[in-house]
């Protein structure tokens, strides 16, 4: 079974890719547990957890479709160093405002802006660059691995942030973060891909972008992830910015209780990047799809509605998994649909959806959370989640089904 998961890391580049990725995976995440934490208790108030990840990821407004267009221009890889060499330098500063006692709410917000811009700009690369670095039926599968291995950062990098906190502070964790981009950097040199066609046309970056936006909405297994992701964004994954706000607010669990429920999250997500490709290549893309997107509304009820720790982390073990099937599913179709000339700027597109209401969730939510509490909010968010898929069914029958298999492409990506 982890035969066909794992294929694709026989391809050294593809496995060079990953195992920088992993790294600085572990150091996100680690950097995001310790500012959760600090941000949560210094406060105590979860407005500046959706204001934290406002100023991460409304930067990719501008980060994502910049990022797409220099992606088809320039070597990915170099652009890919190049925002590395930036973000360690954010993270150095975030670590340095932290030792010497100067961090403040507003200073760690303002540096997020920095660091997630050049994180958007960034990851539209590495996503067209996925499909060049392995065989073209293995594309489900290196999705998969690419959210592996950033959910298994998941798991790792709340525990390193522990530890890092027990022996020193918050900016223990940053200043590993930092290390972590680095790596990339260095790791990134020995990356190579097929050469592309050079292009030498005038560079303008608002006419390509729209014509990028163009083509994926003129393709409908491009279109309906798009519009999928954001949707899903603004309703439903706003539980992992809350994540702090549910341990140490609802449950009284404090840090302890914060790195339990971000490792569970990551253990579903693994557990789902290893099984899940398999199954789909026993039944098919969409069925798995189709079956995430439906689990996720359940495991979001049972995680609002849980008593107490244990049963939280069990509920997030199959958040994790559900929502790690649902977003793998929807950037596996873009994958195979983006025509090959415009995969960096559609799918530029694909990372501004969820960018813009993923932050605008997390903001509104985080507001609600105030007023009404996580547990209710969160399983708000579960009926809403509920309702649109009802929707789909009624009057869009075949939403998903248009996101299967080109008809160019051969059944073995797993698209029926």
């Amino acid at each position: 079974m982890a035969l066909a998961s794992l294929a694709p890391l026989r391809h050294r580049s593809f496995a060079l890719a990953m195992t920088s990725s992993f790294v600085s995976s572990t150091g996100t995440w680690m950097q995001s547990v310790a500012l959760g934490i600090y941000l949560t208790e210094t406060t105590k108030n979860p407005l500046w957890l959706g204001l934290l990840t406002v100023a991460a990821w409304a930067p990719a407004i501008i980060g994502s479709p910049v990022g797409g267009v220099v992606a088809e221009r320039w070597s990915r890889q170099r652009w890919i160093q190049l925002n590395n060499f930036i973000m360690a330098c954010t993270a150095s500063a975030l670590a340095v405002a932290a030792l010497t006692h100067h961090l403040s709410p507003k200073l760690a917000c303002y540096l997020a802006v920095a660091e997630g811009l050049c994180g958007s700009a960034s990851w539209s690369a590495w996503q067209s660059l996925l499909p060049d670095l392995v065989d073209s039926d293995e594309v489900l599968a290196a999705v998969s691995l690419s959210s592996a291995q950033f959910n298994l950062g998941r798991i790792i990098g709340p525990v390193c942030a522990s530890l890092a906190l027990v022996l020193g502070s918050v900016g223990v964790a940053f200043a590993a973060n930092a290390a972590s981009f680095i790596f990339v950097l260095v790791i990134f040199s020995f990356v190579r891909s097929a050469p592309r066609p050079k292009n030498t046309t005038k560079v303008r970056f608002f006419a390509e972008t729209l014509a990028g936006a163009k083509r994926a909405w003129g393709v409908k297994g491009c279109r309906n992830p798009i519009i999928g992701v954001g949707t899903l964004a603004i309703i439903a994954s706003p539980f992992i910015a809350l994540v702090p706000a549910m341990a140490i607010i609802v449950l009284h669990s404090g840090k302890v209780g914060t790195t339990w429920l971000i490792t569970a999250q990551g253990v579903g997500a693994v557990s789902a990047a290893l099984t899940l490709p398999v199954i789909a290549k026993r039944t098919s893309r969409l069925r798995v799809l189709r079956g995430s997107i439906g689990s996720l509304a359940g495991a979001l009820a049972l995680y609002a509605l849980s008593p107490n720790v244990p049963c939280a982390v069990v509920a997030m073990v199959l958040l994790g998994g559900a929502y790690m099937g649902t977003l793998t599913g929807l950037n596996t179709s873009v994958q195979v649909h983006a025509p090959r000339a415009e995969r960096s700027r559609i799918l530029a597109l694909y990372t501004l959806s969820l960018s813009i209401f993923y932050p605008l969730g997390a903001f509104v939510q985080a507001d609600l959370a105030k007023s009404f509490g996580v547990r209710h909010v969160t399983l708000v968010a579960s009926g809403l989640l509920v309702v649109v898929l009802v929707a789909l069914k009624i009057f869009n029958p075949d939403f998903w089904v248009e996101m299967g298999s080109p008809s160019t492409q051969s059944t073995v990506l797993l698209a029926d």
